[in-house]
């Protein structure tokens, strides 16, 4: 809450601009920037003290709808100044806008004065630092041996089972080995170990890596399959999936896997449907070599026995012994050091005593007191409340949500917002920079700093603190993803705002500011009349099939505060003129529509719109007329059949960093004239891309 604070006391919001004072507002946006200052003294206090205080918990809930309110207000000044319509503005929007100025700031005086009742301290710094470690960049199926502890015994047992060979074997079956056990406990970490020893490339011809999760689609599942073969392979694109049928996938998959040993893991099964594993299994097995086997990683002791050809292999807790060495390689920065520190040893115990041997929450808690000396600190993790929390046998919540709580305030609802997207879901760090800076959620970059520069040190922070897994470096950007139950974690502090829609939800409560689509058959649902204050509306899965233009109209009849409309994968015809009204949008992509031929004119009208993707739109005829309108666009993605592009519009992209023109079949044969006229506008070519060859 302390950055959405900062955002609304940025002195342009403020009214210190010279706007405000033409239009007679600066003495309103003073005074509510006299209550924030209040506010903001002891908001870090509060913070920190709302965990076991119901009334302090529904104080800030409070206080938090009365600066999004503020946001929302002062944002709507910036909109009016960015269309040049505040300066000439007389009588009723001045009015108007006082108004809603004089209504926060009513509320949050309100709001302000019960501070006192709390005993609220004045704290200037987030003392939450998070220290950062060196730390390796592992790939999906890498693991490095020096972060697997107390597996050893494990690891030989499950290469065992593998490289057993079955004399009933005759290449018609297939062996498949599962590991079964609770969330965080490390089969996933045990399969990687497992996966990468020398003894199993010498058996196996063939190795194959899928992380299934609760997505059992046979299509998708063939796909990946093939996809893992050859990781140079061109990857089928899941979009062109009603291009390719089963029968087409299984030559596909049987051509790849012919004659071949192979091993296969599954990675994280959730699916309990024995028809559908069957159906999975048979395709696979098809003329494969004798010998080969898949190995399985799940939670679920019924679905280990419906997929096993062998007794399930069940993981144990760590010993307290491996437990505790877990602990020290992330608690301390160099081998030996704790040693020098026996003490905070000793405290270590009883902290990992709690985390029941279970890795994960080991690991976690390991480096939220990394670099931490003081035994103080060492101490409130082990007496902290959250422990006291009814809990199942093995729930490890408490462990995740205590490291929670010591993030930084900045670091918090950047976290939460990992909540919109699935499970086992690969982010990269260039897609969340732009969706966070578009959402305010990013720091204002120092000098010589980009917002992207911000979003790699706030995903640094992240890791280092053991949120992130399977972090690769590609040097200008990151990907990574995030452990199921560090997925649980982010839907569970994000509940207030944040909301994935399925067929199961009906309604979208009043609170809720970001909406996330799990599918796209659910876009008929109705929405709460009250559900206005939205500001992201995202298909992290793909929007395509679904009925968009009807959500498109509810967008801009409804939820005139959206920030982010994310519509990859759309297969709208058209976008409504009324689009224009959403004068608040940052971000807009139909990135992939491969139907729309037109857009409206009226997004040129989207002065504060940071982010245009229309990129993959192969049917797009021509770009709207008035780019030049977009004073704030900063990136600018295109695939368009015009013949001759607007380069004067775009030369005038006063706040343009980044042009990427993917170059359809017309552009093609232009193509000399594009790159002649692109240095021209002061931009290089980095990379071009040739839809034409999908």
């Amino acid at each position: 809450m302390t950055l959405l604070l900062q955002h609304v006391l940025d002195p342009f919001h403020l009214g210190t601009s010279r706007a405000s004072r033409v239009v007679g507002l600066y003495d309103h946006l003073r005074d509510l920037q006299k209550t924030l200052s209040l506010v903001k003294a002891v908001l870090l206090d509060a913070e920190q003290k709302q965990e076991h205080n119901h009334e302090l918990q529904e104080w800030l809930r409070q206080l938090k709808s009365v600066f999004y309110d503020a946001e929302d207000v002062l944002d709507e000044f910036e909109c009016q100044t960015l269309r040049k319509q505040v300066l000439k503005a007389h009588g009723t929007i001045k009015d108007e806008m006082a108004q809603q100025i004089k209504d926060v700031s009513k509320r949050l005086d309100k709001v302000a004065a019960d501070r006192h009742k709390f005993g609220l301290r004045i704290i200037d710094v987030d003392t939450r630092v998070v220290h950062r470690r060196a730390t390796s960049r592992m790939t999906h199926s890498r693991v490095s041996d020096s972060d697997v502890i107390g597996r050893e015994h494990d690891k030989e047992n499950i290469i065992e089972l593998l490289m057993q060979q079955n004399p009933n074997d005759d290449g018609k079956s297939l062996s498949v080995i599962p590991i079964v056990g609770i969330g965080g406990l490390g089969k996933t970490t045990l399969a990687k170990f497992v996966f990468n020893d020398k003894r199993i490339d010498e058996c196996f011809s063939l190795k194959m890596w899928v992380c299934v999760s609760d997505d059992f689609d046979i299509n998708q599942l063939i796909i990946k399959i093939i996809n893992s073969v050859n990781v140079n392979d061109a990857p089928l694109r899941q979009q062109n999936l009603d291009m390719v049928d089963l029968e087409q996938l299984q030559n596909q998959l049987t051509s790849k896997l012919a004659g071949q040993k192979f091993l296969l893991v599954l990675d994280d099964v959730w699916n309990d449907d024995r028809v559908r594993w069957v159906d999975l299994k048979n395709l696979i097995k098809v003329g494969v070599a004798a010998g080969s086997k898949i190995l399985v990683t799940t939670r679920i002791d019924s679905i280990a026995s419906m997929m096993g050809t062998v007794a399930s292999y069940k993981l144990q807790s760590l010993s307290p012994k491996n437990s505790l060495s877990l602990f020290v390689k992330w608690a301390f920065k160099n081998e030996g050091e704790e040693e020098k520190h026996p003490h905070l040893v000793n405290i270590g115990k009883e902290i990992v005593n709690k985390c029941k041997g279970v890795p994960l929450a080991v690991r976690t808690l390991g480096s939220l007191l990394f670099s931490k000396f003081e035994a103080n600190e060492w101490e409130y993790v082990r007496d902290n409340e959250i422990w006291n929390l009814p809990q199942n046998k093995d729930d490890i919540l408490p462990a995740l949500k205590l490291s929670y709580d010591f993030l930084p305030s900045y670091l918090r609802q950047f976290f939460a917002l990992f909540s919109l997207y699935p499970k086992d879901y690969e982010f990269d760090s260039v897609e969340v920079a732009r969706l966070w800076e578009a959402l305010g959620v990013l720091a204002p970059p120092r000098k010589n700093e980009t917002p992207e520069d911000v979003a790699k040190q706030y995903l640094d922070e992240l890791l280092s603190r053991s949120f992130l897994q399977d972090f690769i470096d590609g040097g200008t950007f990151y990907e990574f993803k995030i452990h199921d139950l560090v997925h649980d974690l982010a839907v569970f502090v994000a509940k207030e705002e944040c909301l994935v829609v399925n067929s199961h939800i009906q309604n979208i409560p009043e609170n809720i500011r970001h909406l996330s689509f799990a599918e796209y058959n659910c876009l008929g649902n109705s929405f709460t009349s009250k559900s206005i204050a939205v500001r992201t509306i995202m298909f992290p899965n793909g929007a395509e099939g679904g009925s968009v233009e009807s959500l498109l109209n509810t967008c801009v009849s409804k939820f005139k505060l959206l920030r982010v409309l994310d519509l990859i994968d759309s297969t709208c015809k058209t976008l409504p003129r009324s689009i224009g009204k959403l004068k608040h949008l940052r971000y807009f992509s139909i990135q992939n529509n491969r139907n729309i031929k037109r857009l409206p004119n009226s997004i040129c009208k989207l002065q504060n719109l940071q982010f245009l993707d229309v990129s993959g739109c192969e049917e797009l005829e021509a770009l709207p007329k008035g780019l030049r309108k977009l004073i704030s666009l900063r990136y600018l993605e295109i695939t368009t059949k015009q013949p001759v592009l607007p380069y004067s519009e775009i030369a005038n992209l006063i706040s343009l960093a980044l042009l990427t023109i993917e170059v359809t079949l017309e552009l093609l044969l232009r193509h000399g004239r594009i790159n002649s006229q692109i240095s021209m506008l002061g931009f290089s070519i980095v990379h071009q891309v040739n839809a034409c060859e999908r």
